[in-house]
């Protein structure tokens, strides 16, 4: 008479035997070939235009001749200020709207800081950084509080106000401390 198998024994072989043959599946799986879905696309009608893919634009690189290391740039031309840490990476670069009188091309630093005044424009300001001053006016870059945009053209009126929009001018604040480096270029 043959020997009975008790049933714990049956369970642990069809458990090691069903482990198996999944881990031989799962090899010869990931060694084949690998099929990939294709959606399928509408159908559009031969008059539709297709709609144009955004495109990311590239941040303004920084330019060249405006030093190295952790410094704010300020392009006259570009109207536009990077800034830069001390691996010579852009963090933020922004567009500005420039006062009636512009630094001459060169090296600052800033030498002071105003949380809040009115510019000489009469609109409320913060965030304001002097770097230097030409013709017995003060250069410095600010924001309206009200986070207007630009500043109304002076009439006969000389403004060193580098004006910028409310986000920039806060990250400015952050990044641009008493004695960090102005860098103008053309």
């Amino acid at each position: 008479m043959p020997a009975r198998i008790p049933s714990w024994a049956w369970v642990t072989g069809l458990t090691v035997g069903a482990i198996a043959a999944v881990t031989v599946l799962g090899v010869q799986a990931d060694r084949g070939p690998h099929p990939t879905a294709s959606a399928a696309k509408p159908s559009t009608p031969a008059t539709a235009r297709p709609t144009p893919t955004p495109t990311a634009k590239e941040p303004a690189k920084v330019p060249d001749g405006s030093g190295t290391g952790r410094r704010i740039v300020y392009s006259l031309g570009d109207k536009r200020v990077w800034l830069v840490d001390a691996s010579d990476a852009t963090r933020r670069t922004f567009t500005v709207w420039p006062g009636t009188v512009d630094p001459d091309p060169g090296t600052y630093t800033i030498s002071s800081r105003n949380r809040a005044t009115t510019g000489s424009d009469g609109v409320e300001i913060e965030h304001i950084l002097y770097f230097t001053a030409k013709s017995g006016v003060s250069l410095a870059f600010s924001n309206a509080v009200d986070g207007a945009s630009p500043p109304p053209p002076a009439s006969g009126t000389q403004t060193g106000g580098v004006r910028m929009r409310k986000a920039d001018g806060t990250a400015l604040w952050a990044f641009g401390t008493v004695g960090t480096t102005v860098a103008v270029v053309r």
